[in-house]
Order: C-alpha cells, then structure tokens, then sequence
C-alpha cells in the first residue's frame, strides 16, 4: 500500500495536534512534517517533497496563501489543501489562483480531511460542500454571462513583495525584515516602495487594513477567537 506523505503547516499547536491525530488514523497516509509559519512550509516542501500540504491560511512571517504560491511554483507535485476559518470568496479565489487543489472550512475540517488528502492526492480538487456549491454557482453565473475570470488583486505583487506585506502589517521594521529574508535593508526599502505603489496605499495603517482584509494576517479580534 502506498502511502501518501503529508506535511501540516499550521502555527497553532494545539489544531496542529489535533489535525496529526486525524491523520495517524488513516492507514494509507502519514505526516512527515510540520510547520509553524509560511517559509518552513516551504523550506520543508523543497526539501521532503510530500504528497500533500495541509496549509492554514493565516501563519507569521510568511502567510498560507503566499506559501501556497511559493510551494506551487518551486514543488508542483505537492498537492496543498487550504484549511481555514475563514471561507470568503475573495479567499478561495485567491488560494486557488495561488494553486491549492483544495479548500476546507476548519469546523467541517475532521469530517472530511482524510478523503480531502485521497482526492488532491489523486488529482481531485476537494472543497467544503459550501465552498464548492458556491464555486459552481459563479462559475455558472459567469459563463451564462460571457464574464472573464477577476485576477485576485493580491497577485499584482511579487512573491517578495507579499512577504515584505506582511512584515509590515505584523510592525516589523526594515531592518527587522532585511534580517528575516536575507536581503539589504536598501532592497527592502525598494520592496516596499513597490508593494504601496501597486495597491496605491501609502500608509503603514492602509497596509495593515489591506492585509487583514485579503487574510494575510489576523487582526487581534481573529486571533483571540481562533484560540
């Protein structure tokens, strides 16, 4: 029997427990690794190759959804699967654009992760029957109206600077994020530059707002009630 290599990327111990205990039941898979922020994510992608990424969408330093892209870009075949409290539209349209096979709601997630890992593992995309009834409805509406696909407005950045996004929302200085990415503050400057030029948003508050909004960070209220 082959068994399906998974790594879980999530910052909450506690969920990250829980969801590894789900998974240790089923026979025909494993967890090889965990994650507690977006960048070990990927470091553990590149190097482990797993079947499939179980991914939260808001973590520190390097957010579920710039992690997605980054995976998908550099480790096509593993597969990420989307495990979040939050179940906007905006969110899904997002992920998907960043490449993740699957979305699950995380109330709904002990129901039906296993079968979520089986199906992208074997090509399937798998959502939360909400989310795909919802995904079915647009893309009937759209069709009906001859509409294109939007681009979610987070893809107009770079891989760098959505992260340099996020640092900044989290209240890291430049100095801070030259250090955490391993580039001159100089270069971070000319990141950050870019990242208000392109959302036309030239406050430190307006960015804030702007990630919260799109999910690349929570606000405090989020955090407190995701514990």
């Amino acid at each position: 029997m082959s068994i399906i290599k998974v790594i879980l990327a999530e910052d909450h111990v506690i969920v990250r427990e829980g969801l590894k205990v789900l998974i240790g039941l089923e026979k025909d898979m494993e967890v090889i690794a965990e994650a507690s922020d977006g960048h070990k994510a990927v470091e553990l992608a590149a190097k482990l190759k797993p079947d499939v990424v179980v991914m939260d969408i808001a973590m520190p330093v390097l957010n579920g959804l710039e992690a997605t892209r980054q995976i998908h870009r550099h480790s096509p075949d593993a597969k990420v699967i989307i495990l979040s409290a939050h179940s906007d539209d905006a969110y899904v349209k997002q992920a998907l654009a960043f490449g993740a096979s699957g979305y699950l709601i995380k109330q709904m997630a002990a129901n039906i992760l296993a079968r979520a890992i089986r199906e992208v593992h074997r090509g399937t995309p798998c959502f939360s029957p909400s989310i795909f009834r919802r995904l079915v409805h647009h893309r009937n509406k759209a069709r009906a109206n001859g509409d294109p696909q939007p681009k979610p407005e987070a893809s107009l950045l770079s891989p760098r600077e959505m992260e340099v996004l996020q640092l900044v929302a989290e209240g890291h200085t430049n100095k801070d994020m030259a250090g955490l990415m391993g580039i001159s503050i100089k270069t971070v400057e000319k990141h950050r530059h870019k990242v208000m030029e392109k959302l036309n948003i030239h406050d430190i508050a307006g960015l804030t707002r702007h990630a919260i909004e799109n999910g690349i960070i929570e606000s405090s209220l989020q955090s407190t009630t995701k514990h």
